[in-house]
């Protein structure tokens, strides 16, 4: 890390031709910074399963080797010939990773704007954040509440958002309460707090005893178990209950999307006063916004034809809800940074710990309960 801010470790991921996957650390040098822009010293950065995507792509990690030295280590994997295709447009492209982070303000452009952010803390979103220095538009900083640490604020935007846009979505489309899969994540216990405070009905799908407690103990009421031999006539009575008709499903493939529009299929001829041969009228939708399973989608066509399957995204939904309506969710980040938004890490990194076999082992994983944030400048 340069005295002067002009140079700085970021970590950068190449997956080559050859069917190689290379994460290494690359000294760069950093943007002197324009009138509207600031240079951050990068505290905090989570791992996210949106960035484990771009970080390690489809690796084999049974095949993982680190090579190099101690302060700049060198991970490499195979990736599998099958995988290689659909990788195309990155091929012999290195690639900074890092959706968001937080961190200290050194330098400032020439605005008002830019000169009043120097030496505060801010959080910020716009990748390349597994870096020292990240050198940034205005715009794009966020600062953060007196009191507030690197680490309160590196994940203030990505779950935060995506879990407040989960419960916007609700709304824009006429749904009156939730169904959320892969519920004790982080993000699910924020989307519990949300729901809880603004009193919206949601039920939680989980996988095992051990996140329905984790989500009882913040006072949810709706969780039931996917591995249950009770689980499809448990998630009908909850939807029987809530009246849910959207789903934000974080697992993709598998059966889980199909049995959730299943269910609400039963729940809605429980209480419909006419028969039909094509089904309920009743619109079930079920949105698809991570791929911890990237098998394929099995549906079971048990549901009737008022259904319907796709993809969310953050970024997209930001951008269509317009500038006011995003302004508005992320001021109640803001507010509710230490309360509803707060998130939890079970393990803090340099960024040559992050390369590391045994932390890779573990953050691959995406395990509920195993979070880890990277902080840049702390030494290797």
């Amino acid at each position: 890390m340069s005295a002067d801010h002009t140079t700085g470790l970021q970590l950068r991921s190449l997956l080559k031709k050859s069917g190689e996957l290379e994460v290494s650390l690359a000294q760069v040098a950093v943007p002197e910074p324009e009138a509207d822009e600031v240079v951050v010293r990068v505290e905090a950065s989570p791992i996210n399963p949106s960035d484990l995507g771009l970080l390690l792509g489809p690796a084999d990690l049974k095949t993982a080797k680190v090579s190099g030295t101690s302060t700049q280590p060198i991970l490499t994997a195979k990736v599998p010939d099958a995988a290689m295709k659909a990788m195309a447009a990155r091929l012999d492209e290195s690639m900074p990773v890092g959706n968001e982070g937080a961190g200290t303000v050194v330098k400032a452009g020439s605005s008002d704007a830019a000169k009043a952010l120097l030496g505060k803390t801010v959080a910020m979103i716009g990748g390349a954040m597994y870096a020292q220095y990240r050198t940034m538009k205005v715009r794009d900083c966020l600062p953060l509440p007196a009191g507030a640490s690197a680490a309160d604020g590196a994940s203030c935007f990505v779950n935060p958002l995506t879990s407040l846009g989960m419960v916007e979505t609700m709304k824009r489309e006429g749904h009156k309460a939730l169904v959320h899969t892969a519920a004790a994540s982080n993000l699910g216990q924020m989307l519990n707090k949300i729901c809880i405070k603004d009193g919206v009905a949601l039920v939680n799908i989980v996988l095992n005893s051990e996140q329905a407690e984790i989500l009882r103990k913040i006072g949810a009421k709706y969780v039931v178990d996917s591995t249950s031999p009770d689980f499809m006539g448990d998630l009908t009575d909850a939807l029987v209950e809530t009246g849910a008709t959207l789903a934000f499903d974080a697992i993709g493939g598998g059966k889980l999307a199909g049995q959730i529009l299943t269910c609400m299929e039963v729940a809605a001829n429980k209480t419909a006063k006419v028969y039909s041969r094509y089904g309920s009228s009743v619109h079930k939708q079920v949105y698809i916004y991570g791929s911890l399973d990237p098998g394929p989608i099995e549906l079971n066509r048990a549901f009737g034809m008022a259904w319907g399957v796709g993809g969310w995204l953050l970024f997209p939904f930001l951008m269509k809800i317009g500038a006011a309506d995003g302004a508005r969710l992320r001021q109640r980040v803001i507010d509710e940074l230490k309360t509803t938004f707060a998130s939890h890490y079970t393990r803090v990194v340099s960024l040559q710990e992050a390369l590391q076999l045994d932390n890779v082992a573990v953050y691959a994983k995406r395990a509920t309960g195993e979070k880890f944030l990277i902080d840049p400048s702390k030494a290797g």
